[in-house]
Order: structure tokens, then C-alpha cells, then sequence
């Protein structure tokens, strides 16, 4: 067996981020009632979202925001956008987000399958993720993932966060892995495989949203895979 531990990353590349968001963020607008206040396209409403949550979230990853300010400001920001400056109800919005978004359990296909195939060959499996420690936790429960993986380590957890080497040099020591015989399993060029080209393991990339082959810093991943049942192929 080349490869002993699979550090899986988990938003994106197993659990449906933009769909349970989604679902989550449909919620919170009738709930709300956020077309009596002036928002009368829920689709609208979602894009913008999407690109603030982006923008914020780079700004998080690079050291430039803390994390409290990330929650509540990607919805007062969407608020704005429809001319509503109500910081208490932004802050409402960022707090009930952040409490139904982990019971969400849409997972992309062939997730338990590829999981369970993986543990019957003695795989170890583990999580690296660039979320907090309780709401991954939470999403690992709710969605029935938690029995699969022997150690799950949070960006929160390891005061580091992909593509940063640390958190994998943190992941190194928790799990007893070596670099020689890890594989990172991810959805992102610029988080996942970068992160594990800077901790000198191997990748696979798990492009779920093209068919086309994609480089970081003029280097192919290890692999790359288009759907998760075509992890079957290499392990």
C-alpha cells in the first residue's frame, strides 16, 4: 500500500457546501421575512451573498480579518446591497447561519460509498479543514460522517490555516503520519494541493465542477478526479 493516510478536506469536496448554504440562507430569508424588507429576489439576494462571503473569506484566510467579523459582515454586507443598514439584524442573521448551516447533510454523490470502500481497505482516514472546531464537528455528526475518520484537525484547532504548511506539520504529529506515505484529498488549486505541494505530499485534486485539467504555479496535482468514485481507480 503506497499511501496509509488520506487527509480528506471536507466543505467542497465531500459535504455540499453550496447547497447546504444555500438551503440554510432559503431559510433565514422567509424566516425573516426578508422580502417585507425590501429583498424581492431570493436568487439576487444568493449571488450577492456569494460574493461577499468570497471576498471575506480570502481576507480571513491572509491574516487581514478575525473570524467574528467574517460571520455577521458577509451578511451585513449582502444587507447593504438592498439598502438595508440594520447591524442588529446582520448580526441575528450571522448567529442563526452559523446554528442550522451544520444540520444541513447534503453530501456530493458516492460520498458514504468512497468512504466505505476506503475503510474496508484499511485505509486511515483523517480530515484537514479550514473550519471551526464546533461547526465542523457538528457537520461531521449531522451528516453521519463522524464514524469515519480517526482524527479530525481544524484550522482553529492547529492555529493554522491550508495552504500554510503548519497545519499539515500539525496533522504530521497528531496522526503519526509521514509525508511519504500521506495523500491530500481536496476540491481546491489554491487551499488543498497547494497546501500539500508546501508540506511535500502527494494530492489528489477533486474537481467537481469541470472536466478540464487544472495547474497551480505551472504544476500538475498528483491526480485529479472528477467525480469521488474515481478515487476508486488510485486506491
Amino acid at each position: 500500500m503506497r499511501y496509509r493516510h488520506l487527509f480528506f478536506d471536507l466543505d467542497h469536496t465531500l459535504w455540499d457546501f453550496e447547497a447546504n448554504s444555500r438551503q440554510t440562507l432559503d431559510e433565514l430569508y422567509h424566516s425573516l421575512n426578508l422580502a417585507e424588507r425590501g429583498i424581492h429576489d431570493f436568487e439576487l439576494f444568493h449571488k450577492n451573498y456569494l460574493v461577499h462571503n468570497d471576498k471575506l473569506w480570502d481576507r480571513y484566510r491572509n491574516g487581514y480579518i478575525k473570524v467574528d467579523e467574517l460571520r455577521w459582515k458577509r451578511m451585513w454586507l449582502t444587507l447593504l446591497d438592498f439598502k438595508i443598514a440594520d447591524e442588529p439584524l446582520a448580526r441575528e442573521m450571522g448567529i442563526r447561519f452559523l446554528d442550522l448551516l451544520p444540520t444541513r447533510k447534503i453530501l456530493f454523490p458516492y460520498t458514504f460509498e468512497i468512504l466505505d470502500y476506503l475503510s474496508a481497505n484499511n485505509y486511515e482516514l483523517h480530515l484537514i479543514t479550514n473550519g471551526f472546531e464546533k461547526t465542523q464537528h457538528s457537520k461531521l455528526k449531522y451528516s453521519g460522517l463522524d464514524k469515519y475518520f480517526r482524527h479530525v484537525i481544524t484550522s482553529e484547532g492547529s492555529n493554522s490555516l491550508k495552504p500554510h504548511k503548519e497545519i499539515f506539520d500539525y496533522a504530521f504529529q497528531k496522526t503519526g503520519a509521514t509525508p511519504g506515505q500521506s495523500i491530500m484529498i481536496g476540491d481546491s488549486m489554491d487551499v488543498d494541493i497547494l497546501g500539500a505541494m508546501n508540506a511535500g505530499i502527494d494530492q489528489v485534486h477533486v474537481n467537481h465542477l469541470s472536466n478540464k485539467l487544472e495547474l497551480i504555479n505551472d504544476q500538475k496535482p498528483t491526480y485529479t478526479v472528477y467525480s469521488l468514485k474515481e478515487l476508486e481507480a488510485i486506491f
